[in-house]
């Protein structure tokens, strides 16, 4: 149904929707809303805890225009009561030609520290005569253009009128787990009598998506057992002669893997498998066991990674432990050459293994017989660009393997089409990290001490959050970060990485810094994975509380991997109750898995199979909070639907019809 049969909905109106991704009534109904707006009460800011969001009543009693730092940003100094505050938009100039002396409404963030009295940072904001008509709880949602959330509310009421809102769940199951209709869920989420409406409705839509995904998967994964082609002729022998190559002995978490591995290599069926371990358990190491057992069969073999000087490092280790064939780096940067005679040997079977980035995908690099597909830090890559892999040849086993043992990853895994292999242990070479939670207070004396250990030829990595500053002026960009640290420690050699730059640079980067010619390195999270730096004893990230707590404990992973002590610093000036908690988490824990699980219990499933580094959840679902047990009930389901008595045709084409319209995000 169109916008433009809605009220008040004109061509230009809908050209706004259309860019915030609503283009029907349907897709309308589907807006979620960002935020609630509680207007039964009102706080006072001065009880207000720091961080909190309240929604207050006040005086604003004059606003001026600011600049600080080459950032513009309006300050307005107002009245609750008897008390004084000042309201700070940052970035938002036009802010000071909407609000005059007089009373409004502000809903935002609070900030309570350093002894500075309580302040408002970014807050929206309504003369208080324009919302006195309005009651209860409304919904805020994301905006575009000129839209105005009166706009969006009004047209969100008219479509929820016209569209008819039907569940995929067959009715039986509806009635079993005592799901309530999935239209009264939509009309309690945008139109909220209470807390309890707003969780209750999330929390059915969330079970009815995640229903769908989980049956799409089942759809994709009934067809996915493929018989096996290709027959290994390793013997156990051969294995033990392989390992013993190594200068240390294979944990029993390794040997396991391993079994698994050459279990599935002798199975009828093709292996389909996901290594995951926490970060330096040694799964590098099994999957070049697994590489040998194929060459070993007669086999080529084919390794993917993310970065070009993963791939080269990957490459080097095969080369090493496996004198006797031929194993070659291929990238975008090799030359035009080398490219030719590389292809060349894949296609006639004189190079037995490559090790790669995205350009072992390409068309024209073709295999004599590719048995085996290894994917290095499986999170960097969707089932479509593993696939396009393993189609190069007959019946290929896959191996992916993961050092983020993070919500993400196990949610996926739980309904996904990869069977499991989890490594516990740590080699006994592995460095334990000491990890300090750093105040202000503290942070010169820490400067100071990175500066000697670099004389000492120790490396460094300062990590913050954002490439770019934020609106709240409390997050330091990276280009601002490295000024400071520039001026802070001039004798030190600092290198930039972050996203915005091309693959070859971040690569030129990357290599650089293993070759000491930079002393330390300031990123944002692009180095979570990376390449091995023996030389960099000291992480330093910014902002930890920003960071998801699996994150923090990857990025603290790019540490530690040489002989040398090494130390992680968390920055943080927030003193909420749950940030600290969450950092005393990480600074007294090393088991990624019970880190990983602790965060799960926390943020919930998030970001399944969204995009990495931003947190957010997969788009359709961005804006719902919603409890783990969602998840869990829409497995339920979903089990229940395809072992029953029920026509399933009409589900499998829902499903993947949800499969279809998310595959772009699911595969990518």
């Amino acid at each position: 149904m169109k916008l433009t049969e809605l009220k008040y909905v004109s061509e230009a109106r809908e050209k706004q929707f259309n860019k915030m991704g609503v283009f029907s009534q349907e897709d309308l109904v589907r807006l979620y809303p960002r935020d609630f707006l509680d207007l039964t009460r009102t706080n006072s800011i001065f009880e207000a805890y720091h961080n909190s969001k309240i929604l207050i009543a006040c005086e604003v009693l004059n606003v001026e225009n600011n600049r600080y730092a080459r950032r513009p940003y309006v300050k307005a100094l107002c009245r609750q009561g008897e008390g004084l505050f000042q309201a700070i938009w940052f970035n938002q100039p036009y802010v000071a030609t909407k609000l005059s002396p007089g009373e409004f409404l502000f809903y935002g963030r609070v900030q309570n520290k350093y002894g500075m009295g309580a302040s408002l940072v970014n807050p929206t904001f309504e003369k208080c005569d324009k919302v006195r008509n309005l009651q209860g709880i409304l919904p805020v949602y994301p905006l575009s253009g000129t839209l105005t959330q009166g706009a969006v509310r009004t047209a969100v009421r008219q479509a929820l009128k016209n569209v008819n809102i039907v569940s995929a769940i067959p009715l039986p199951l509806q009635r079993k787990y005592g799901l309530s209709p999935l239209k009264e869920a939509y009309e309690k989420l945008h139109n909220p009598l209470s807390q309890r409406d707003i969780d209750g409705a999330s929390e059915r839509i969330a079970v009815e998506e995640y229903f769908l995904l989980v049956s799409a998967f089942k759809v994709i994964k009934g067809d996915g057992e493929i018989a096996r082609l290709n027959n290994y002729s390793v013997t156990d022998e051969n294995i033990r002669e392989f390992l013993s190559r190594f200068p240390f002995g294979f944990t029993d978490g390794q040997k396991s893997a391993v079994g698994e591995i050459i279990s599935d290599f002798r199975s009828p069926k093709i292996m389909n498998r996901l290594l995951q371990g926490d970060v330096g358990c040694g799964k590098t190491a099994v999957a070049m066991t697994a590489v040998y057992a194929a060459l070993k069969s007669g086999y080529q073999a084919a390794m993917l990674a993310p970065t070009e000087v993963l791939a080269r490092q990957n490459a080097e280790q095969l080369k090493k432990y496996l004198p006797e064939y031929n194993v070659r780096f291929l990238s975008g940067s090799t030359t035009a050459a080398e490219k030719r005679e590389i292809k060349a040997g894949l296609k006639d079977g004189t190079v037995n293994a490559v090790c790669g980035t995205h350009a072992v995908l390409q068309k024209d690099v073709a295999f004599k017989n590719l048995s085996l597909v290894v994917c290095d830090e499986q999170q960097r890559f969707g089932v479509a660009q593993r696939s396009a892999l393993t189609e190069k040849g007959d019946g290929c086993d896959c191996l992916v393997m993961s050092a983020t043992p993070i919500p993400r990853t196990l949610s996926l895994v739980f309904y996904g089409d990869l069977d499991v292999t989890t490594i516990k242990e740590k080699p006994r070479s592995r460095q334990d990290i000491s990890t300090s939670i750093i105040k202000e207070s503290r942070y010169s004396d820490m400067l100071n001490w990175i500066g000697g250990e670099t004389k000492r030829g120790r490396q460094a990595y300062f990590v913050c959050p954002k490439i770019e500053g934020d609106d709240e002026g409390t997050v330091m960009s990276v280009t601002e970060l490295l000024e400071d640290l520039q001026k802070a420690l001039p004798t030190v050699r600092f290198g930039l990485l972050h996203g915005k730059m091309n693959d070859k640079k971040k690569d030129e980067v990357m290599a650089a810094f293993k070759n000491k010619e930079y002393d330390c390195l300031v990123s944002t999270t692009v180095i979570e994975v990376g390449v091995d730096v023996p030389d960099a004893t000291v992480m330093v990230i910014y902002n930890a509380d920003r960071f998801g707590l699996s994150q923090l404990h990857q990025l603290r992973g790019r540490v530690g991997r040489g002989s040398v002590k090494s130390y992680c610093f968390l920055l943080s000036d927030n003193d909420s109750d749950i940030a600290r908690e969450r950092l005393a988490v990480l600074k007294n824990n090393s088991d990624g898995f019970a880190i990983a699980e602790f965060d799960l219990k926390l943020r919930g499933g998030g970001d399944f199979m969204g995009t990495r580094q931003s947190g957010r959840i997969l788009t359709e679902l961005k804006n719902l909070r919603f409890p783990v047990s969602a998840v869990f009930t829409a497995k339920a389901i979903s089990d229940d639907a395809f072992s029953g008595a029920f026509d399933t045709t009409a589900l499998r084409r829902a499903a993947l019809q949800k499969y279809d319209s998310l595959k772009d995000v699911i595969l990518n």
